[in-house]
C-alpha cells in the first residue's frame, strides 16, 4: 500500500512549536515510509480564523524545509462533499436533526468525555416547539477498538462515553469530526500522525468511516508539547509564533522533542538538509 499522509491545520493564528512539532513528525513518517505528505486547511470555523493565518502557516512550513507534495486542500471549499455526507447518514438512519441548545445538553446530561452526554432529547423526532438546530450522529452501544502506533490498543464506547455528537454545528458550519473523515477520504490518507490531544476522537471518526463506507488509516498520536503549566501548548494558551528568520533553532528542539537524532553540524543548516538527514535515520523509538 502506497503512503499519504498529511499535516492538517486550523488557520486561527500563525504557526506555533505545538504545531511544528506535529508537522516535522508527520512529514518525516511520510519521507520514512518513501510516501507523500500533503497540507490541509481545516478552514471550518470562519469566526475563529485569522485573516492572513492560513497564508503565513504555509510560509512557515517552506521556512522550516517542510515542502508538501501536491495542492493545498482548503475545507472552506468542501461544503458540497460533507452535505452529500449528512444525507447519505441521514437516509440511512443515523443522523438526525436537534432542536436542543447546549445549555438544555449541559443541564440533562451526564458528564462524558467531551462534554455533557446528549441525553437523546430529540432521538426519536422533533420535541414540539423545537425546531432543527444541529445534526448528531446516531450512535449505538458497542466498543471501537483500534491500534495507535504509539499508544497501543485504544478502546472506546462511543455510545456510552461520548453520545450522540454534532456533525453539523447550530450555525450551520460543518463539524470536525465529520469533514476529516470525509476529506481524509477524499485525498487518499493513509496514514494520520498528530497530536495525542486528538486520540479520544480517532474512535469517532472511525465510527464515521464505517458508516459511510470509507476506508480507517493507521493512526498515530505523538505527546504534546505542554506549558510550564502542563497545558497544551497552543494559540489559546499564548503560544508564540515560530521564527521564520531564523528556523534551525526551533527545529532542532522539535526533532529533540520527538526523541529524533540532530546531526552534529545542525545548528549551521540549512533546514531542508537537516531533515533529509534525519528522515534517513530509523524511526525514533519514543514517537
Amino acid at each position: 500500500m502506497s503512503y499519504i499522509g498529511r499535516f492538517a491545520p486550523s488557520p486561527t493564528g500563525p504557526l506555533h512549536f505545538g504545531s511544528l512539532v506535529a508537522a516535522v513528525a508527520s512529514w518525516l513518517d511520510a519521507r520514512r515510509h518513501g510516501g507523500r505528505w500533503l497540507v490541509r486547511m481545516e478552514d471550518l470555523d470562519p469566526p475563529r480564523e485569522v485573516p492572513g493565518a492560513a497564508d503565513a502557516i504555509l510560509r512557515s512550513l517552506e521556512a522550516f524545509g517542510l515542502h508538501w507534495d501536491g495542492p493545498v486542500l482548503y475545507q472552506s471549499t468542501r461544503g458540497e462533499a460533507y452535505e452529500a455526507a449528512l444525507l447519505q447518514l441521514g437516509k440511512a438512519g443515523h443522523a438526525f436533526d436537534c432542536g436542543c441548545s447546549r445549555r438544555e445538553v449541559a443541564q440533562a446530561g451526564l458528564p462524558g468525555l467531551d462534554g455533557p452526554i446528549y441525553p437523546g432529547t430529540c432521538r426519536g423526532g422533533l420535541p414540539p416547539g423545537k425546531r432543527a438546530r444541529a445534526a448528531r450522529l446516531r450512535t449505538e452501544p458497542g466498543i471501537i477498538e483500534f491500534a495507535d502506533r504509539v499508544q497501543g490498543v485504544v478502546a472506546q464506547d462511543v455510545a456510552r462515553e461520548v453520545g450522540d455528537f454534532v456533525i453539523r454545528r447550530a450555525d450551520g458550519y460543518f463539524a470536525y469530526q465529520l469533514a476529516v473523515v470525509v476529506d481524509d477520504a477524499f485525498q487518499g490518507i493513509t496514514h494520520v500522525v498528530r497530536g495525542l490531544d486528538l486520540l479520544d476522537s480517532t474512535p469517532r471518526q472511525i465510527l464515521l468511516q464505517r458508516l459511510l463506507g470509507l476506508p480507517t488509516p493507521h493512526y498515530l498520536h505523538h505527546p504534546l508539547v505542554l506549558t510550564p503549566e502542563g497545558e497544551k501548548l497552543s494559540k489559546q494558551t499564548g503560544a508564540p509564533p515560530v521564527d521564520m528568520s531564523d528556523p534551525v533553532p526551533a527545529l532542532i528542539r522539535a526533532l529533540e522533542f520527538l526523541g529524533e537524532p540532530v546531526p552534529e553540524n545542525a545548528s549551521a543548516g540549512p533546514p531542508e538538509a537537516i531533515l533529509h538527514w534525519v528522515a534517513a535515520k530509523p524511526e525514533s523509538a519514543q514517537r
